[in-house]
Formats: structure tokens, sequence, C-alpha cells
């Protein structure tokens, strides 16, 4: 279970067409085939001061004097690609190194500087989510910012790790998140410590250096080769910790952030498990309500209580017996992922209203599609990115603790009070790092960012994913943290709709103009 989900991308560019059977998914925006037509070399250009280049340590001196060499990306010639270079290791900065993934829309108007874009995950590719440029972020914004979006570490085609076939993926994601018997125990235990091994065994040293620390480095040189003094930066979801965590390693570099749909940085992995069960539970259920207020005749029941014990019975039931899919079946796993999926944006309701009907009548391909669109599965039984195994990868570096197995029906109740649906999904995540292979080399950080300018951050009263508790939490924490809070449903609040949370946010990146901490819209 992902601990922190951004489908922002995925929901954002996906285009929808409701036929009788199901659902038909075709991407646009972003791909996984953007890249420059030759391997981009440092292109002579006037060298920018050196105050925008200066390294925090001498033997990075190379890294921070790179020019990106920006091409004309294959799959669109209106977007630029390009390459930046750094370190496996930072702590060892002339030994192997590895290739960042770029991608540039450059602004369309009268141009305020490059804003730096990271949609979350971890492991959704940033270069998708520059390209989709169009549909995530408003005019405004593209006028005035080149909107630059890099492939973390390991993500996308930034050195990716790699841990599973995509055979071996369609069945992990497939697999009953819940398992009830002995033998289903024993292949979740099986399928647990064997992820992570393969993705050591699949990557190569990467794997061990895929953390938020170390990306969060990357983002500087970055910065640096970009030509910036500061960086203005839009982070989502899980991009709102990769935001943070650099305004503590640099604050004096921080210039116009928001951090969109935050995340609580200070949160132990149980908590952040329990919250966002919590999310969840709190989304499905104003889902629920939606359909009661929206027709006399809810087809989940006449209830809230009854629509979310006809979702539960309707798990039970595939449980027992997957649905048929076209050439596939739509397990219990699959089945839950299609169902978490449109939460992440009210607009996106209605899918989940098509493929909860369709199920309910015997037919599971509506909600297979809407779990492949969750785990960028592709009709021909590929994957457009690694994001899976790169969530795994980063996540349980970042934080490797974990439950054992035979622990986790303690912790049935607890998660149960939080999400009496997906409750035990939830629990069961909990042992998803048992199967880790290595070890962080970076020391965990107190995020304060002491020094650094304002930054936004925001929330979303009832966001499934990053419940707006924890924009409250990661607000007070941030030294000079502006909080400011949406009334609404769905991840993340930025051009969802509200366009007095649209304004502030292009008036503090445009304008510099700073809201009232607390501001509610």
């Amino acid at each position: 279970m992902r601990r922190a989900v951004a489908l922002v991308v995925v929901l954002a560019v996906i285009l929808v067409t409701v036929v009788a059977v199901g659902l038909s998914f075709q991407g646009g925006g972003g791909s996984g085939d953007d890249r420059p037509a030759g391997r981009p070399t440092p292109s002579p250009t006037t060298p920018p001061p050196p105050s925008v280049t200066a390294a925090p340590r001498a033997e990075l001196a190379d890294l921070y004097s790179q020019r990106i060499d920006w091409q004309p990306c294959e799959s669109n010639a209106d977007h630029e690609c390009g390459i930046l270079t750094v370190p496996v290791d930072y702590a060892e900065p002339r030994g192997e190194s590895i290739d960042l993934a770029l991608l540039r829309v450059p602004a369309t108007g009268e141009r305020l500087g490059s804003m730096v874009v990271n949609p979350g995950g971890p492991g959704a590719p940033g270069t998708s989510y520059a390209a989709a440029a169009g549909q995530v972020f408003r005019e405004p914004l593209r006028q005035h910012f080149d909107v630059v979006g890099f492939d973390p570490r390991g993500v996308g085609r930034s050195a990716p790790v790699d841990c599973l076939s995509d055979a071996e993926l369609d069945a992990y994601l497939a697999a009953d998140p819940t398992p009830d018997t002995a033998a289903e125990r024993a292949d979740y235990r099986e399928s647990v410590l064997t992820f992570g091994a393969q993705c050591v065994e699949e990557s190569g040293p990467v794997v061990g250096h895929v953390t938020t620390v170390e990306a969060a480095r990357d983002m500087d040189v970055l910065r640096s080769a970009l030509g910036e003094e500061t960086l203005t930066y839009f982070g989502a979801s899980y991009g709102t910790k990769l935001g943070a965590t650099y305004a503590e390693l640099f604050p004096e570099r921080v210039g116009r952030f928001v951090l969109d749909g935050a995340v609580d940085v200070s949160l132990d992995s149980r908590g952040l498990s329990l919250e966002q069960a919590t999310g969840f539970e709190t989304a499905l259920r104003a889902y629920v309500q939606n359909c009661l207020d929206s027709t006399d005749n809810c087809f989940l029941g006449d209830s809230v209580d009854e629509g979310l014990a006809t979702i539960s019975g309707l798990l039970d039931s595939i449980e027992d017996e997957p649905l048929p899919a076209g050439d596939r079946d739509l397990t219990v796993g699959n089945a839950f992922y299609g169902i978490i999926t449109p939460l992440y944006n009210r607009d996106y309701w209605f899918l989940l209203s098509t493929a909860l009907a369709s199920a309910l009548d015997g037919e599971g391909a509506a909600l297979l599609q809407l779990a492949d669109a969750y785990a960028s599965r592709n009709a021909d039984g590929s994957y457009l990115d690694n994001s899976v195994e790169a969530n795994y990868s980063i996540n349980c570096l970042d934080d490797p603790a974990s439950v054992p197995f035979a622990r986790v029906p303690s912790l049935f109740a607890q998660f149960e009070e939080a999400s009496p649906t997906f409750g035990r999904v939830f629990a069961w995540g909990m042992t998803t790092c048992r199967g880790v292979a290595v070890t962080s080399t970076e020391e965990p950080l107190r995020v304060r960012g002491e020094g650094a300018a304002p930054i936004l951050v925001l929330g979303t009263t009832r966001d499934p994913a990053t419940p707006l508790k924890w924009a409250v939490a990661l607000a007070e924490q941030l030294e000079s943290g502006v909080l400011v809070e949406r009334d609404g449903d769905g991840h993340t609040a930025y051009n969802a709709g509200n366009e007095c949370i649209d304004r502030v946010v292009e008036d503090y990146l445009i304008e510099e103009a700073v809201p009232d901490d607390g501001t509610r819209c």
C-alpha cells in the first residue's frame, strides 16, 4: 500500500469514454518516451554569477557548474528535454554517477523564471507532470514560468529501480491485501519478503540511494543548472515532503514554494497509515453521501452506512470469486485499487459509480481499468513507468520500520476504528518494508526550514490521501510555513475548481503576495 500516493498526473490527463461494458482510458500529456533526440551535451552559454553556482562543498563544484542542453523532445517538439548528472552517493561525489531525466515546458508569456514541479508518489515521474502542465497548471503560471519536471533518482527514466517483471507486478497488485487463511498469509509473506530482494538484484547500487534527502540534494544541483539564485517549486502530495526536506537542507535557496496536499513529515509509518486510512474512509463516505444527494434512488443503498456495507459486501464477494473482466479477472486486490483511485478527484466520482454498478452486476472490467490507471498499466500489459516499484523503494529506504507478520491481527481494532472499510488493508500494509534489503546512508532530518522565505502549505478538508491535519502540522513545523485550507473533496487544492485557492497560489508565485496564515477558501 502506498503511504502517500499522488494520482495528480493520471487523473489530470486521462481521457475517459464511458461505454456500456465499462470505461476506456487513453493517457495524454506526458509520455514515458519523452527524451531528446540525442544525448545532450553541455552547451556553451554565458555562465551564471558565482552566487548561483556556489556549491555547498568544494568537492561538488563540478556538479554545480553544469549547464543543461535543452533539446526538442521526441514526443512533443514544443517541450524540451535534457539531463542532469548527479552522483549515486553524495558522500563520494566523484564516484559512480547517474543521469536524471528533465522536461521543460517554456513560459508562454513574460517569463519570471523556472518553476520546478513534483507530483508526488513517491515514484511518479516529474517529466510527465511537467508535460501535462496544460492540464495541471492554469494559464497565469504557464505564462510566467518555465515548468520544469525531473524524474527523481530511481524513478521513470532516471536510473529507474526495477523489482518485478510485468507479469509479477500484475500478480503483486492482484493479490489479496487482507489474507485470511494460513495459505494466503504464507503467500503474502513470501511476496513481501521477495519484493525488496528482487529490487536489489535487478537495480544495482542506486536502490540504496533513492532517499528523499538525496533527491532534495539533486534538486539544488538542478536549481544551479537552471541558473536560478533561489528555487521556485510546486510540490504535490509526497512532493511536499521533498520540498520541506529541501527547505531544511537549503533554507537560503528557498524562493517561492507551494506545498499542496501536504504530508506531516514528523509522523512515523504507523501514524501516517492510520491517518491515511481515516482519510480514505472520509472520502468514501463523502462519495456515498453525494450519491444519495444526487439521486432519489442511489444504487448503493438508502443511507451512507448502507452504501458502505454494499461496497464492503462487493469486496467480500470478489475475494471469494473474482469477476470476469475481458480476458482478465478482477481480484479483490485490483478492486481495492479501483475503488480508491477515483476518490483522488471529485470530478471522477462518476467513474467510480459506473464501475461499482457494473461490478455489482457481475462485470469487473471498469473497476479493473481504474486499478490499471492507479498502477500506470497499459492495455497491452506493459507499464508506463516504474511508479509502484519506485514507491516501495523510496518509502522503505526513508523509513524501513515495519510490523512482523504475526503481529498484524493485533492492529486490526485500531485500524478498523480509523477505517471500517479499508482498515485491514492498511494494517497489513504495515508489513510492506519487511523485505527491504538495503539501508540508507542518510541521517533522518528534523524539518524546520529555519531562515527560509515564506512557504505556502495547502490542505483540503476531505483529502483522502493527505488529510488536512497533515497540512496543519507541516505548516507549524516549518518556521516560515503559511497554511491555506480548501474546503472540498479530492486530493490537493490547486486547480480543483476553487477560484479562491487558485488566486492565492498564483498571486503568491507571480506577485510574491504572501497570504495570511490560516486563510480558508
